[in-house]
């Protein structure tokens, strides 16, 4: 019997961001059976000749290490079966393989969790369970702490590990009673955060400060900060999304990235002169700000990398310009946020829900934050914030 093993990039067909899917092909005597391993590849890191990933390839490691154990199991299998005489063929090879539930270890499950949430677009995820995979592969709790961590880094990826071996549960791969959040709770740690908020002074400082004649990253830095605070401390990911389809009848109205709460708030004269800069890479770049380049920025990918060096390099900006202003409290996109919700406190707005909101200690609060206000009462708090 003349029998090959063989993973291919199907190249017939076409995903929707653009990959080719990776198929295990296993040929008997020139007929073929093929079988999808559930995960896909950009044509341009695939080597057609050598059938497999180029060392360029973004995910080389993990899609190699896939590849190498598929082939091994059906060569494995292959062998057993024709060292007891059995008779086999392709198709049975598949079948048989399909009907058989294996177990997985943290780490191929943790991988194959990651893979499918790239795939799936949900890149955010995806980082969320890379980063605990990684801290996780190299100890727990005792390490962490030894390493400076508190209590809310613990907590975070103690939670995505605990997410992670409820999905393992659901998929059967890991028995229940395994499950060792059973006993180990994640009570004990303290989720309570120091408020990253300036006062209404060193924030106007911010807004104030002429950068006229200074870097593009500095005038983009200012404006960008400027805009989160004058626009209910919107965030700095929903800033790079937004789109001149967001301004309808002088209000910015959008859907937040992380709970597609949808937001509905009165733009200032101030926050309309930050848009109106940047009308000529409006017309040529679909988004409102030099974040995001809608001919360059296509796939959830491309999109989250790009906003995550931005952000970066603004942060960067926003401690220069802190010192220059003599402001001693560290100072990033997410502070605009904060302060927006701690000045409209100590302003006595009764706006309870929305600081509550911004200072995350309920996500789903976040959700629907300023979604359960009309606009003359939200229109009214904007006004005590400047």
């Amino acid at each position: 019997m003349s029998i090959k093993v063989s993973v291919i990039c199907f190249k017939s067909k076409v995903l929707s961001n653009g990959n080719h899917p990776l198929m295990l092909r296993i040929t008997e005597n020139k007929k073929r059976v093929m079988k999808s391993l559930g995960i896909s590849i950009n044509p341009k890191y695939w080597d057609f000749g050598k059938e497999e990933p180029k060392p360029k390839c973004p995910d080389y490691e993990l899609i190699q290490s896939i590849i190498l154990k598929v082939k091994s199991e059906y060569q494995h299998l292959i062998l057993e079966k024709l060292s007891k005489n059995e008779e086999f063929t392709a198709s049975s090879l598949i079948n048989e393989q399909k009907e058989e539930i294996k177990a997985k270890t943290v780490e191929e499950f943790y991988l194959s969790l990651i893979e499918e949430l790239k795939q799936k677009g949900r890149i955010g995820n995806s980082y969320a369970y890379l980063n605990s995979y990684n801290t996780f592969c190299r100890k727990f709790e005792d390490w962490m702490r030894n390493k400076g961590n508190k209590d809310t880094t613990l907590s975070y990826q103690f939670r995505t590990l605990r997410a992670a071996f409820n999905k393992a549960i659901e998929a059967k791969i890991v028995a229940r009673e395994k499950n060792p959040f059973i006993e180990y709770k994640l009570s004990h740690f303290n989720t309570k955060t120091i408020k990253r908020a300036l006062s209404k002074k060193d924030i106007m400082k911010i807004i104030n400060a002429n950068c006229i004649g200074k870097s593009e990253l500095r005038q983009l830095t200012h404006d960008l900060f400027s805009f989160s605070y004058l626009c209910g401390g919107i965030s700095f990911v929903d800033i790079a999304n937004l789109t001149p389809k967001n301004i309808v009848d002088g209000r910015l109205i959008y859907q937040r990235q992380k709970t597609h709460g949808n937001i509905n708030l009165p733009l200032s004269d101030k926050a309309q002169q930050i848009i109106d800069k940047y009308i000529d890479y409006q017309k040529k770049a679909i988004y409102l700000f030099p974040i995001l380049h809608g001919k360059k920025h296509i796939t959830p990918m491309q999109k989250n990398n790009r906003v995550h060096k931005v952000c970066h390099q603004i942060n960067q900006e926003l401690k220069l310009l802190a010192k220059e202003l003599n402001i001693k409290s560290e100072v990033t996109t997410y502070v605009a946020r904060h302060s927006f919700a701690t000045i409209l406190k100590k302003s006595g707005v009764n706006i309870g829900i929305i600081s509550e909101a911004l200072g995350h200690q309920d996500i789903k609060t976040t959700q629907i934050y300023l979604s359960r206000f009309d606009n003359e009462q939200v229109d009214e708090a904007m006004k005590n914030s400047r």
